[in-house]
């Protein structure tokens, strides 16, 4: 079981992701935060093997997310970090690339993609 944690601050947003996560086969959706500190004190508690981010969040970033995750792996484990954002504009792009993001996904035009990329990652933890 892949088990996938998001970070995300728009109610509806997590609301729909979490019911389509939790009805993916190979699937364990292990809740969702709505900022940075919150989300960073789950993730240490319970490390998960895939994290979705959003940047733009109501307590924090999730640049600042990206960053924890990315130097305190002894602390939060390795996640696969997608990134999920309405601020998909190259030079964001470049900047989680910076801090380690595995994938980056547009909220307004690739939800479906995104929804490929945990289905993929799954399989890949099941066959390895």
């Amino acid at each position: 079981m892949l088990k996938v944690f998001l970070i995300e601050d728009s109610e509806l947003l997590q609301e729909l992701l979490s019911d389509m996560l939790s009805e993916l086969e190979g699937i364990d959706f292990c809740g969702c935060a709505d900022g940075e500190a919150e989300a960073l004190r789950r993730l240490a508690e319970t490390p998960v093997d895939l994290v979705i981010i959003d940047i733009e969040l109501k307590q924090g970033s999730g640049i600042g997310v990206l960053d924890a995750l990315q130097t305190d792996s002894g602390r939060y484990g390795n996640p696969r970090k997608a990134v999920l954002t309405n601020y998909a504009h190259a030079t964001m792009r470049q900047r989680c690339a910076h801090f380690g993001m595995d994938a980056f996904f547009d909220k307004s035009l690739h939800i479906n993609q995104l929804i490929d990329y945990v289905v993929d990652a799954a399989h890949t933890k099941s066959v390895s």
